[in-house]
């Protein structure tokens, strides 16, 4: 196993910095510290050239082109301070209300304007007897898009020999503050040779959190057992799509989170033969189809991304639960520390 470091561009006049992880099986995660971002996830191939299974670029200037601030997928990168939308951009803690700011119409999505996934990560890389990783620390001041408290975070993704991505979160603050982080990595198990709709999705829960009209979850669970939209036993992707008329954009919560790695979701490639598990400790999961990616992005000519070219599995805590009762660990407090694990494990 190996790591490596090497320039990808200049983001505000600043180096924008690659690592490069490898383990001995050939898979390669490429990370950059502009927003704690995986760029790229290649695995072996039949022939001389590796298999390409996440959306991103090859330089910075992919991530700063007007194609890809218009549509802003957030490819690949950790977001916070709260992943996806918190309900007319405020919350109220101890009778005071926190405005935010809104950046995806009257809500706030994916901490905001500048949320992490804008910033550059102080990045150190580490590695253990069986893993090869790098260690992301942030700064995020009081107020910052509006959140309360001095927030230091850290993410650290690790490579392992078992073709794991092991993303391990950590973060403590002076204030009680909403709390929610996540990685954004779309993936195509089929190297983009076709859509993701030919694969097979298993999500192991009956609840799926139900949206209103501006996407935000309103803390209603919906018990969805015998309907297209139970993926305890796995569906073809094309299936559920002809059935609701429209790609994923689900919140599955689970019974089973805190501590303990639970199992969460398996999706299947059958041809060529590829899969990917997902394990967390988190109480909710987005699968989302990319129904929203534009078809203007691509990594090169080979490479072309659009409209269910990726699909992701977004682990985090409830969306829009700072305003919610009944959403679990939504804040952190002085005297905690978030922690929250996900792994994505690869057969290939």
């Amino acid at each position: 196993m190996q790591s490596t470091k090497q320039q990808f561009g200049k983001y505000n006049n600043q180096d924008v910095s690659l690592f490069v992880l490898e383990n001995d099986n050939g898979m390669i995660v490429k990370i950059m510290d502009l927003g704690a971002t995986i760029t790229q996830i290649t695995i072996p191939g039949k022939g001389i050239e590796p298999v390409s299974i996440a959306c991103g670029f090859n330089s910075v200037d992919g991530y700063l082109s007007d194609a890809y601030k218009n549509n802003s997928p957030y490819f690949g990168c950790t977001v916070g301070r709260y992943c996806s939308q918190i309900k007319d951009a405020k919350f109220s803690l101890n009778e005071e209300e926190y405005k935010l700011n809104a950046n995806c119409g009257d809500n706030n999505l994916h901490g905001g304007t500048v949320g992490f996934d804008k910033q550059f990560w102080a990045a150190e890389e580490v590695a253990t007897k069986d893993k090869v990783g790098v260690q992301f620390k942030l700064k995020s001041p009081h107020f910052s898009e509006g959140f309360p408290g001095n927030v230091e975070a850290e993410v650290t993704i690790f490579l392992s020999n078992d073709n794991e991505i092991i993303i391990n979160y950590a973060a403590t603050t002076d204030q009680t503050t909403p709390l929610s982080m996540t990685n954004h990595t779309y993936w195509n198990l089929s190297g983009f040779e076709k859509t993701v709709e030919s694969s097979m999705v298993q999500v192991n829960t009956n609840k799926l959190l139900a949206l209103d009209e501006t996407g935000a979850v309103t803390g209603e669970v919906k018990d969805v057992s015998n309907t297209i939209e139970d993926l305890r036993e796995a569906k073809v992707v094309s299936d559920v799509h002809s059935a609701l008329g429209d790609g994923f954009e689900h919140f599955y919560v689970f019974d089973k989170y805190g501590v303990d790695l639970n199992k969460a979701a398996e999706v299947t490639e059958p041809s060529p033969e590829r899969k990917l598990e997902v394990y967390t400790t988190e109480p909710c999961m987005l699968f989302y189809t990319g129904k929203y990616t534009s078809d203007e992005l691509k990594r090169d000519e080979n490479e072309k991304y659009g409209k269910y070219r990726g699909f992701a599995c977004e682990t985090h805590r409830w969306p829009n639960g700072p305003n919610l009762e009944n959403a679990p660990q939504s804040f952190t407090s002085p005297d905690e520390v978030f922690k929250s694990t996900t792994v994505f494990k690869l057969t290939f």
